[in-house]
């Protein structure tokens, strides 16, 4: 994966100019000792491999460790509620995602306000996310799957990186454009589904791609497509989700 010099310079800089960041701390060159990222997700997830690329990057370049600290649970609130309460001093990121967007409408109370609480530094990804299915599964395209599907309500199952994470959303969303019915089955975090997904214990995730890439070139997934407007560059042969459903 590239990634930008230009948006990680921001994240250094960035995280050294944020508001409540302390006198003392300002006053010192940044990073002055180790930086934690805090990722809401298990080790193997599509946010830990991002995490882990950004921190070594970040290490090898500013001089300081850039520590990955996985806090999975509740679609990454638990990550977000520990980084709201830790000293507001630059040393403690958050690498967020499309569930703290999710979770600010699925859960009705929560500890803090992300808007609020959570100051933005630096935009590093933008990656879609894959239909995948295993190779054992019968159907070899979107239109295959949703004939099965529909000759076979309820016995599909799809597994998830958890409730409220964006393959689970995206999975709902197709299940309602396409009239069909899965069984979801939420894991908590992407290294074990994709485990359960290349054994054949469920048969199908919305997954994203940087998780999934290797396991579809090596043939232990099958691509069926991808949840963007366009085609993806390192799936080129793989259509979009919505030239098959948007059609329905």
């Amino acid at each position: 994966m590239k990634l930008p010099r230009r948006n990680f310079l921001h994240l250094a800089a960035g995280a050294a100019a944020l508001p409540a960041v302390s006198r003392f701390a300002r006053a010192q060159a940044y990073p002055s000792r180790p930086v934690r990222i805090v990722v809401g997700f298990t080790a193997g997830s599509a946010s830990d491999i991002v995490a882990r690329l950004v921190g070594q990057w970040l290490s090898e370049r500013l001089g300081q460790p850039f520590v990955i600290e996985n806090r999975p649970g509740a679609g990454s609130n638990i990550a977000t509620e520990a980084v709201v309460r830790s000293p507001p001093d630059g040393y403690t990121l958050l690498l967020v995602n499309p569930a703290n967007t999710i979770n600010a409408t699925l859960y009705d109370k929560l500890s803090f306000n992300f808007i609020r609480d959570i100051a933005p530094v630096a935009g590093i990804i933008r990656t879609p996310l894959v239909m995948v299915a295993h190779p054992s599964f019968p159907a070899k395209t979107v239109p295959e799957f949703i004939a099965y599907a529909k000759a076979n309500p309820g016995k599909i199952s799809m597994g998830s990186p958890g409730n409220g994470s964006s393959p689970h959303v995206s999975g709902e969303l197709f299940k309602m454009m396409a009239g069909i019915d899965m069984i979801h089955v939420p894991y908590r975090g992407g290294g074990q589904l994709m485990t359960d997904l290349i054994a054949g214990q469920v048969q199908v995730s919305f997954i994203g791609l940087t998780v999934a890439i290797e396991h579809i070139r090596s043939g232990k997934l099958r691509a069926l497509a991808v949840t963007a407007a366009t085609r993806s560059d390192v799936l080129p042969d793989i259509r979009t989700v919505s030239d098959f459903v948007l059609g329905l």
